[in-house]
């Protein structure tokens, strides 16, 4: 099993910048994938930057360009970096990580962003 806890979430104003952070409880070399999804108020989960299992990192198009994942293995811990935050980035935001065929998923952390 793996215990995913997210935080660094917050209300900021439009252009503005966050760093989430999730930290797993076991190490980062036995996880196969990790993720953000984030959910906006009546809409779906929806992927937002992912490190894929053949080692390839990808991000939504809505975000491309104004996010970045990076990682710490030593404390196991993922980031992801928002900067030039809009409004419709509003969102709670979760992370994720594949292990051995299952999905783990954090509490989910929340970000507004105030025009």
């Amino acid at each position: 099993q793996v215990h995913l806890v997210e935080s660094g979430g917050g209300l900021v104003q439009a252009g503005g910048s966050l760093r989430l952070s999730c930290a797993a409880s076991r190490s980062i070399s036995s996880i196969n994938a990790r993720g953000w999804y984030r959910q906006a108020p009546g809409k779906q989960r929806e992927l937002v930057a992912q490190y894929t299992s053949a080692g390839v990192t990808n991000y939504a198009d809505s975000v491309k360009g104004r996010s970045t994942m990076s990682r710490d293995d030593a404390t196991r811990t993922v980031y992801l970096h928002l900067n030039n935050l809009k409004p419709e980035d509003t969102a709670v935001y979760y992370c994720y990580a594949d292990l051995m065929g299952y999905r783990y998923w954090g509490q989910g952390t929340q970000v507004t962003v105030s025009s």
